[in-house]
């Protein structure tokens, strides 16, 4: 697996983006996540955006972070929020969501974020079991769903 850093709106973001929001919609029946983003979110030196590619060149696994700071939304100063993390189903069980995850806090730590901040759902009972196993613990509730019962919030220090 070669990770590579890319754009949010990279042809290969786009492909796999458009994936997780239809997984996201098949299991929550919602049209996918709502939450507002921007290419230049993931813009280095105030996130990245990275992909995974297997041996032949496909894209095979997502992941970014986006820096956000207090708020009044949950955010505290230095929180650098995981999104879009992503493998396409062929490829799991293969560690890549670990890989990307180590990949991803090692580049926030780089850039001086102090805490890595993620929301999921209780329907994605697989990214709860992997960022707990990854030393993530439940955290205030913060961003666009943080009123919804079904959110999980989790926070980790970088």
């Amino acid at each position: 697996m070669i990770i590579r850093t890319v754009r949010f709106d990279h042809p290969d973001a786009v492909k796999l983006n458009d994936e997780v929001q239809a997984e996201y919609h098949l299991r929550y029946g919602d049209g996918g996540d709502a939450t507002a983003l921007d290419a230049t979110d993931f813009d280095p030196p105030r996130g990245v955006y990275l992909i995974a590619y297997d041996e032949h060149g496909h894209p095979v696994a997502t992941g970014g972070w986006r820096s956000q700071d207090d708020n009044g939304e949950g955010n505290e100063d230095g929180d650098a929020e995981l999104k879009r993390m992503y493998v396409v189903e062929a490829m799991r069980g293969r560690g890549l969501a670990r890989r990307m995850l180590a990949a991803l806090e090692e580049d926030a730590r780089g850039a001086g974020r102090v805490r890595m901040v993620l929301e999921t759902g209780t329907k994605q009972p697989e990214a709860i079991a992997l960022y707990a196993s990854s030393g993530y613990a439940p955290c205030v509730k913060f961003g666009y769903y943080r009123e919804y019962e079904d959110s999980r919030c989790f926070a980790k220090q970088l």
